[in-house]
């Protein structure tokens, strides 16, 4: 069997259009294909635990992206996690007085903070640097998973 210049070529398009595909896929899923626009700013949470959260989860509104994680790190006094996140500058009228969360997505377990805005009470918005007090830590399943076991073995 002969095969023409013209078939190697279409082979060979072929096979580099599928791994450009697989690495287009494999950037999506590692969160690692989005980057912000670069008008952001930075809003700070601190965390009794930020469980399996990673530096670019991502931070959102009603299920909507409004920015990344762009740090973790541990606090020497409290031993609490602090976060900042980079949100988008089209999102600058959070309430000062929002609430952050770290939930799990998925069945990979992939987590992320979403955040609840406030009622506005005193109309004034998270700016730069802003610390947002309302958190909840991430839950963590194999604390609940000890906690139920060890109720189920006292009897309770």
């Amino acid at each position: 069997m002969h095969n023409s210049k013209t078939q190697d070529t279409f082979v060979g398009l072929f096979v580099a259009s599928g791994i450009a595909a697989l690495f287009y896929m494999a950037m999506q899923v590692s969160n690692l294909g989005s980057y912000t626009s670069g008008d952001s700013y930075t809003i700070i949470a601190q965390f009794q635990n930020s469980g399996g959260l990673k530096v670019k989860s991502p931070v959102s509104v009603a299920g909507v992206r409004i920015g990344r994680v762009s740090s973790i790190r541990l606090d020497k006094e409290s031993h609490e996690s602090i976060v900042e996140m980079q949100i988008d500058s089209q999102y600058n009228n959070l309430p000062d007085d929002s609430g952050a969360s770290i939930y799990t997505a998925g069945l990979l377990g992939e987590q992320y903070i979403s955040i609840d805005p406030g009622p506005g009470i005193s109309g004034e918005f998270l700016k730069d640097n802003s610390k947002i007090d309302n958190v909840s830590s991430a839950i963590i399943l194999e604390e609940m998973i000890g906690k139920f076991l060890m109720n189920k073995a006292e009897g309770k």
